[in-house]
Formats: C-alpha cells, structure tokens, sequence
C-alpha cells in the first residue's frame, strides 16, 4: 500500500485536504474548503446541496493536506474507507450550509464514525483548528494560493488606510 502523497496525481492517502475559497479565505485565510480521502488517496468533499464529488474538489486542487494514521480507526483500513463512503452517503441526502453543515461537517462525519482516536466528537470547529495547526502545504504554489489573495487585500487596505489619514 503506498502511503505516500501524490500532489501531482491529486493523491492523498488517509488525508483531510484543504483548499481555499475564493473571496471567503482571501479575507479570512483560515477558512476553506475541506475534504477526505480514501486508503488510495481518492478525494471526497460535500461540494454543495445534495452532492459530494470523487476526485474533483469543488474549488481547486488542494493546496494543504493532513495525513492522519488509519491505525487510530476502528476497523484500520477497511474501517476508514467504509466510513468515508458512509459519510459520503449521507451528506448526499442534505442540503449544504455554509456555516452549519458543509464540508467540514462531512469530514467530522466520516472521523466520528471511525471513531477516529477513539473519539467520536469531532466538529467543524475542531477540524478546523487542527488543520491550521496541522496542515502541510502541497509546495510552495499551494502556499501562495493561500496566502498571496490575502498579503494582497491587506496590503490594499493599509495603502488606502494610509493614504486617507
């Protein structure tokens, strides 16, 4: 089993990846899109109502990733890919939110129902903070993807502040 990450192949073995949102995370750089990947590195993500997309992020390809152990699921490798299809299946019954139940909440889904860590009460909040302290970038494209919209937009703010006053 390769355990290794792909980004040129959009391959990301027992991975949470992140993308940007355009306009949402030039503002606030923290805020993204989320997905799973499968034991082979297959993406999943909740890309809107009703919907969840193979192999085709919703908003780009991933510009951070976070590998997690499949040691830590119930059921290793078989318990993880069984839980990311289930989770998978449910989020294509509901409707997307973008502040309540989204793609965060689709991936907390899939870790709860691995028991992840033997613990089932992951969030969006949660995910969301781990991938900030946690989360690799793909290179350094995958850093300027999310870093530069915002270096820029503040930079503007503070010229037009400055010029103002």
């Amino acid at each position: 089993m390769d355990l290794n990450i792909h980004p040129e192949r959009q391959r990301f073995p027992f991975c949470i990846v992140w993308t940007p949102l355009p306009i949402l995370t030039y503002i606030l750089p923290f805020i993204g899109h989320m997905g799973i990947a499968t034991s082979t590195g297959v993406i999943r993500d909740f890309a809107g109502p009703y919907y969840v997309s193979e192999d085709n992020m919703a908003f780009g390809k991933p510009t951070k990733y976070w590998q997690l152990d499949y040691t830590k699921t119930e059921g290793g490798i078989q318990g993880w890919d069984t839980s990311v299809a289930k989770a998978s299946e449910i989020y294509k019954t509901r409707m997307h939110n973008l502040c309540c139940d989204n793609c965060h909440s689709h991936v907390a889904t899939a870790l709860n129902l691995m028991s992840y860590g033997n613990s089932s009460n992951w969030n969006m909040v949660k995910l969301a903070f781990l991938m900030l302290l946690h989360g690799k970038y793909v290179g350094i494209m995958g850093f300027l993807k999310t870093w530069l919209p915002f270096c820029i937009f503040v930079t503007i703010i503070l010229i037009l502040s400055l010029c103002v006053y």
